[in-house]
C-alpha cells in the first residue's frame, strides 16, 4: 500500500428511508454499528490518516467511534447541510491538509466491502489518475451507470435520475468507491457543479475529468459486496449475507452447523473445532466457544465464554458469563451477567443465575434462582431453591461451602453462609449461618387431622 494513503469515509446522511430516529450509520450489522465497518477496513490498509464525514447525529456517531477505536483513531469533519457527495468530500479536504498520493473514498453504508477489493483498487491507481469500483447487479436500479467509449474505456458516470433510457439499460454500475490522486481531487472539487436532476454536487464528475486525461482504472467487484444499505429490507438482506459468510468460515474450520440459514453469528465470535450448533442459535458479539461443544436449538449467547466439551441444551440464554469445561446447561436456563460455572457444573431447566459462582461438579437442576451467590464444589441444590439476595435497599451475598446438600423449596435469606458439608432440610428458610456438617430445618411440625376429607365432602353435599 502507498505509504501516504488517506481514507475519507462518507457517513453524514440521515438515511430517511430507514424510517428511524437513529442515524443510519448507527444501525448495527453483525452486532457492530455500520460506521465501524469502513474504519476497520481503513485500518487494515494501514491508512496514514482517516477522516470521517459526519452530519446527522454527529455527536452520537462520534461517541460510538471513540468507544470502539479510541479518541484519536480518526478525524471528524462535519457536513451539516447535505449537498451531495462532492460537497461531503469538500468538508473533509481541510482535514487532509497537504496530502499527496492516493485518497480512498468509501461509504459507511457499504459494510461488506472487503480489504482485498480495496487493495486491488489502490493497486490499480496511478499517480494523477482515478481508480474506481464497478459491479453488475441483477437489478441496477438506483445506481449510477458506467458510460464507456466504443473502445471500452470509461467516459463518464451518469446518475440514474440524469440518465437517458438507453443509459439506464447499462448493466455496469458505479459502486461509489474511488481511489483518486489528491491533486486531481482538489482540482475536481473546485470545478464540480450541480447541473443535475438533484441539484447536488456529484463526486462522479471527477470520473469524466480523469477520463479526458485517459487516467481511469476499473476494478470490478461482486455486486453483493458493494451493495449499499438504504432501508430496513436491505439491512436485513445484508445481514443474512454476513451471517452466511461467518457460518461458512466456521464450517470450514471444523464446526458443524445444522441449519446455517437459521443461525445468527456476529462478528468476532470464535468457535472451536468439532462443536455442533443447532438451528435457531444466536452467537452474539464477544462470544467464545471451545471445542467439542453442543449448542442446541434456540439458545442465545451474548459475550459468553464457553469451555471445551460443554453441552448447552435447547432454549438457553447466556450473557456475559463463563461456563467451564464439561458443564451442562439447560434446557430453558438463564445465565445472567457475572455467572461463573466451574468444570462439570450442571444447571438444569428453568434455573436462573446472576453474579453466581458455582464450584466444580455443583448442580442446580430444577426451578432455582441463584443470585449474588458463591457455591463451593460438589454442592447439590434442590428444586425450587432461591437465594433471597435483595433486602429492599441493597443486594446481599449468599455463601454455600463445599459439599452442601440443599433440600427442595429452600429460601436462603442473604447475607448468610452455609458451612461445608451441611444439610438444609426441604422447605427451610435459612436466615442465620449454618455450621459445617449441621442440619438446618425450619419447617413447622406436621399435623394429621383424621377424617377431615370425609367431613369436608359431607358439607359440600
Amino acid at each position: 500500500m502507498h505509504a501516504d494513503l488517506s481514507v475519507v469515509i462518507l457517513a453524514a446522511g440521515q438515511g430517511t428511508r430507514m424510517k428511524s430516529s437513529r442515524a443510519k450509520v448507527l444501525h448495527t450489522l453483525g452486532g457492530q454499528p455500520l460506521v465501524c465497518f469502513p474504519i476497520e477496513r481503513a485500518r487494515e490498509l494501514g491508512a496514514a490518516r482517516i477522516v470521517v464525514v459526519l452530519g446527522h447525529q454527529h455527536a452520537e456517531v462520534t461517541a460510538v467511534i471513540e468507544q470502539r477505536f479510541g479518541a484519536d483513531a480518526v478525524e471528524v469533519a462535519l457536513q451539516l447541510e447535505q449537498l451531495g457527495t462532492a460537497h461531503a468530500v469538500a468538508q473533509a479536504a481541510p482535514k487532509l491538509g497537504g496530502a499527496r498520493g492516493p485518497i480512498l473514498i468509501i461509504y459507511a453504508d457499504v459494510p461488506l466491502l472487503t480489504a482485498d477489493t480495496l487493495r486491488r483498487l489502490c493497486a490499480g491507481w496511478r499517480p494523477g489518475g482515478l481508480a474506481l469500483v464497478t459491479a453488475r447487479p441483477t437489478d441496477p436500479h438506483g445506481y449510477g451507470r458506467i458510460v464507456r467509449t466504443p473502445d471500452g474505456l470509461v467516459a463518464r458516470i451518469v446518475e440514474e435520475k440524469d440518465a437517458t433510457p438507453a443509459e439506464r439499460r447499462i448493466a455496469e454500475i458505479n459502486a461509489g468507491i474511488y481511489c483518486v490522486d489528491a491533486a486531481l481531487l482538489r482540482e475536481a472539487l473546485e470545478r464540480v457543479g450541480r447541473k443535475n436532476a438533484q441539484r447536488e454536487f456529484y463526486l462522479t464528475d471527477l470520473a469524466e475529468m480523469a477520463a479526458q486525461r485517459g487516467r481511469v482504472e476499473v476494478v470490478e467487484a461482486d455486486a453483493d459486496e458493494v451493495a449499499g444499505i438504504n432501508d430496513r429490507a436491505q439491512l436485513a438482506a445484508c445481514e443474512a449475507r454476513l451471517h452466511g459468510q461467518l457460518a461458512r468460515a466456521l464450517m470450514t474450520g471444523g464446526v458443524t452447523i445444522r441449519d446455517p440459514a437459521r443461525v445468527r453469528i456476529d462478528l468476532g465470535v470464535t468457535v472451536g473445532a468439532d462443536t455442533e450448533i443447532g438451528p435457531g442459535v444466536e452467537l452474539r458479539g464477544g462470544t467464545r466457544i471451545g471445542s467439542g461443544c453442543r449448542i442446541e436449538a434456540g439458545s442465545i449467547l451474548s459475550a459468553a465464554t464457553v469451555g471445551d466439551g460443554v453441552h448447552i441444551r435447547p432454549y438457553c440464554v447466556l450473557a456475559q458469563c463463563t461456563v467451564g469445561p464439561g458443564a451442562v446447561v439447560g434446557p430453558f436456563a438463564h445465565l445472567r451477567p457475572g455467572t461463573e460455572l466451574a468444570e462439570g457444573v450442571h444447571i438444569g431447566n428453568f434455573v436462573e443465575t446472576k453474579k453466581a459462582r458455582l464450584g466444580k461438579g455443583s448442580k442446580a437442576n430444577h426451578l432455582t434462582y441463584l443470585g449474588d451467590a458463591e457455591l463451593g464444589a460438589g454442592v447439590n441444590v434442590g428444586a425450587g431453591t432461591i437465594t433471597c439476595n435483595y433486602d429492599g435497599v441493597a443486594k446481599q451475598k449468599t455463601v454455600i461451602e463445599d459439599g452442601v446438600f440443599i433440600g427442595s423449596d429452600t429460601q436462603l435469606v442473604a447475607p448468610v453462609t452455609v458451612g461445608a458439608g451441611a444439610y438444609i432440610g426441604a422447605g427451610t428458610t435459612v436466615t442465620r449461618p449454618v455450621p459445617p456438617r449441621a442440619l438446618a430445618i425450619s419447617r413447622a411440625p406436621q399435623k394429621n387431622i383424621e377424617g377431615y376429607a370425609t367431613r369436608k365432602q359431607g358439607k359440600r353435599k
